[in-house]
């Protein structure tokens, strides 16, 4: 049988090094709140059929900080997610053909996902990681790993990884909401950006808890050893993440 994997067509308009010489180079764009009364009962910020105008109200410059740093993490992250399927295809999909469209649709929405925050760092103009070709490298090598060693591996891979990217995307996505709170506080109301902001991330995070449901129901937990291969992974991600927001 021919070994079929998903392409990648998926190389950013500019390359990382692009993005960084354009960061410093261009001013930056900001998400905004918008200064417009709301009602205070909702659990988050509605959009108001109201004359009044908008008055432009910049996020402080911790909150930037936070944009900035969640959104390149976010992109690293997805573009490894990319790249483990992409290695993991082959020698799953050869043992098992009747994984083929289950790998094809867990590596097509993570390919949507890296396009949505590469579109996000291009418009923004916020740097990728530094790490991005470390992460590259290993993120393939990730992938190749765990399928030589087998449908349950690679499973347990999808597991552990999604475990801590579904725990990130939560936390990013409270944070944000607590901004929704402050403003309303204030009688203001989140820019639209800021809202679509919410919005990707809730999207996105429920698609990556549906990764890991199928990782699961395809034995992710028969993986021997399974406590040291998922921790291992597990603490990759942790620390991946945190040299990503900050690097």
């Amino acid at each position: 049988m021919a070994r079929i994997a998903p392409s990648l067509p998926l190389k950013a308009r500019s390359s990382p090094l692009a993005f960084q010489l354009r960061a410093r180079n261009l001013p930056q764009r900001t998400f905004a709140s918008t200064g417009i009364r709301r009602d205070q009962d909702e659990r988050e910020p509605e959009s108001l059929n109201s004359t009044r105008p908008a008055r432009e109200n910049p996020l402080s410059r911790a909150q930037k900080q936070f944009l900035d740093s969640a959104l390149r993490v976010n992109h690293a992250g997805e573009l490894a997610a990319t790249l483990i399927y992409t290695a993991q295809t082959p020698p799953i999909t050869k043992a098992y053909p009747h994984l083929r469209p289950l790998m094809k649709h867990m590596y097509d929405q993570e390919a949507g996902h890296f396009t949505r925050f590469n579109e996000l760092l291009a418009k923004h103009r916020i740097r990728p990681t530094a790490m991005y070709p470390v992460w590259h490298a290993a993120a393939t090598f990730l992938g190749w790993s765990t399928g030589a060693l087998g449908r349950e591996a690679a499973m347990a891979c999808t597991e552990a990884v999604e475990t801590e990217i579904g725990e990130h995307y939560n936390n990013q996505v409270r944070e944000l909401l607590s901004w929704f709170k402050d403003m309303e506080e204030r009688g203001e109301e989140p820019g639209e950006e800021l809202r679509a902001l919410v919005t990707d991330i809730r999207r996105i995070r429920d698609e990556e808890l549906e990764h890991l449901d199928h990782a699961v129901e395809n034995d992710a937990k028969e993986a021997n050893p399974y406590e040291l291969l998922t921790g291992v992974i597990r603490a990759g991600c942790r620390g991946a993440i945190w040299v990503s927001e900050r690097v």
